[in-house]
């Protein structure tokens, strides 16, 4: 236990006609259902003591019996301050999170690390039971202890490499014309930037060449693609190069990523391949969206068409990245609806959202340089190419604190907010969405 004095334990609820029924003995804390569908509240534990700057480790336990949908019903939340009893407002702490459940059968552990703010001198773990008619839960106080002193992270800095729009206006014969170009911009954005990461655009290693990715493809990695591997060794960082990978007998749209050591980080391949060629070209799927561990975060891709369908940047955030690589040629969303012309701003709005619906950043980089970009999961665009720059960089801090005006981290919410029994029809393989099988 940490030198935290135990201050108060006390029952919530945000009114008298929703509090559940709680019990409090000498080794537990018992919340149950009152029978009406308003129930929510519980009990809330006050510590005094806790330092700014300090980590602490918070474990709660709880059993439950009875219980529709536990995942909804049971909630532990730390807060860093004094929380009314009778208040389930939250602006009136410093701070606040939620702690993450582990189930096991008809128990779970509610446990996190954090860090108390500038300012705190008080920790509130808060309990909650709700919107159950029905079943009980009984949990015990928590266990707090402290992990020492808060260390502070180093921003990631990366760079999206195009090259200009006019670089594109001459003729691509070869594979080694697109490494002449890609490499030379790289390597000369590695000694003027020192970027941790760099990111390179859907098929750049092929783009721009005549024939049919079925005779275009070569396998990844291969001498073709050793310049980017040997880069990424060079300067000892990361870089994402997008290439039509030939595996066997099956074609992919893949984005590699080259590690800090010049082997292959993680491979993603495309799974939404795009209308109008590419999906009746002979390339083949993929089928998931691996998420790849690297010292400078979790790294995660999307390709092109994918940007389109938003399960694919969804499964990206659920799989725990920290940073959504776009390789795209184009975004057919983005053009107008009246006249077919680029819209800058509309591609801009897009990616805002995928950044902002899924709490990463965004790393985007367009074929033809216009609306390449690097946004923060706050949604603030960092950098932006409007076509006339050979690469954009920006840096990106991870812990960036980002808490809105409920003073909760965004992040917790935006996945802890998650109902997923809600969306069961998303997965219905015979779902077709607004499309209906009558005649117009």
């Amino acid at each position: 236990m940490s030198n935290l004095q135990l201050e108060s334990i006390e029952s919530w609820a945000p009114h008298p006609t929703a509090a559940p029924l709680t019990e409090r003995s000498e080794d537990a804390l018992a919340i149950a259902a009152n029978g009406t569908r308003t129930c929510i509240g519980g009990w809330q534990v006050v510590y005094s003591g806790t330092r700014a700057g300090k980590v602490y480790e918070i474990v709660a336990h709880t059993q439950f019996q009875d219980v529709d949908h536990a995942r909804d019903v049971l909630r532990c939340e730390a807060y860093w301050g004094h929380m009314p009893r009778d208040n389930a407002r939250r602006n009136n702490v410093l701070s606040w999170d939620y702690l993450l459940p582990e189930w096991n059968g008809n128990t779970v552990q509610f446990s996190r690390r954090l860090t108390a703010p500038k300012g705190a001198d008080h920790l509130t773990v808060r309990y909650t039971f709700r919107w159950s008619i029905k079943g009980a839960s009984e949990w015990q106080l928590p266990n707090v202890t402290v992990h020492g002193q808060g260390e502070s992270s180093k921003p990631v800095k990366i760079c999206v490499a195009t090259g200009r729009r006019e670089d594109r206006n001459r003729r691509f014969a070869s594979i080694q014309d697109n490494v002449d170009l890609y490499a030379s911009l790289c390597r000369s954005a590695c000694e003027r930037e020192k970027p941790d990461l760099i990111v390179l655009p859907e098929i750049a290693l092929q783009y721009g060449i005549q024939g049919s990715p079925l005779d275009l493809a070569v396998p990844v990695p291969s001498a073709d693609t050793a310049p980017f591997s040997d880069l990424a060794r060079d300067y000892g960082i990361h870089v994402l190069l997008g290439a039509i990978e030939r595996d066997g007998d099956a074609v992919y749209n893949t984005a590699a990523l080259f590690a800090p050591n010049g082997g292959i980080a993680g491979k993603y391949r495309k799974v939404h391949l795009a209308v109008g060629g590419e999906m009746d070209s002979g390339i083949l799927p993929g089928d998931d969206f691996p998420v790849f561990d690297t010292a400078i975060g979790r790294i995660g891709c999307n390709i092109c068409m994918d940007s389109s369908a938003a399960e694919s940047s969804r499964m990206i955030g659920l799989n725990g990245a920290d940073f959504l690589l776009l390789p795209i040629m184009g975004d057919h969303r983005a053009w107008h609806p009246e006249d077919h012309t680029w819209d800058a701003q509309r591609f801009r709005g897009i990616m805002q959202t995928r950044a902002l619906d899924n709490q990463l950043c965004m790393v985007v980089a367009v074929n033809r340089a216009e609306g390449s970009c690097i946004i923060d999961r706050t949604g603030h665009v960092l950098a932006w190419n409007d076509g006339s720059q050979p690469f954009v960089t920006a840096e990106v801090d991870l812990a960036d604190g980002f808490r809105p005006q409920n003073r909760g981290c965004y992040r917790s919410i935006n996945w802890m907010q998650r109902r997923p029994h809600a969306y069961r029809v998303s997965v219905d393989e015979t779902n077709a969405g607004g499309l209906r099988l009558e005649a117009y």
